[in-house]
């Protein structure tokens, strides 16, 4: 049963880089227009070290790189049909551009019961660095798991 002990589970560490050709895919997917994303002279002038990556790209670019993107769910014998995406955050230090290598590290912060165990919240924070240490974003989400049952 997944409980408190939980707690202070970490996931193997992602490492990424972000590379124009993908942050372009994903610009197209969700229809971001904005030069400052494409235009390296709009960038600069934004006061851009390179063309940063919107907000969220961050999510995905973890997931696309990590050997397991569920192996988080899997170490805590979470069956991935029974869970939800419940929400989402990111604390933003400074902005990653195309270029950069980050670190992702990932651990549980808090595991809830809710409507007398009939779900389970799973806080998951995600500090974000550079290849050089340098912090970039504090990532939390929150996964529903539905009748708290693991597989």
């Amino acid at each position: 049963m997944l409980d408190a002990s939980a707690v202070g589970h970490a996931s193997t560490p992602v490492e990424a880089a972000v590379e124009p050709g993908r942050l372009r895919a994903f610009l197209d997917a969700i229809g971001e227009t904005s030069p400052v994303y494409r235009d390296p002279a709009a960038a600069a002038a934004a006061g851009f070290r390179g063309l940063p990556v919107p907000p969220t790209y961050l999510f995905c670019l973890e997931m696309m790189d990590a050997a397991d993107p569920f192996e988080l769910l899997g170490d805590l014998g979470i069956d991935l049909s029974t869970i939800l995406h419940g929400e989402q955050s990111f604390a933003y230090h400074a902005p990653a551009v195309v270029g950069d290598r980050l670190r992702f590290a990932s651990r549980v912060v808090s595991v809830t019961e809710k409507k007398g165990g009939a779900l389970v919240l799973v806080g998951v924070e995600t500090a974000v660095t550079t290849d050089a240490g340098l912090p970039i974003a504090d990532c939390a989400r929150t996964i529903v798991v539905r009748n708290g049952r693991p597989r």
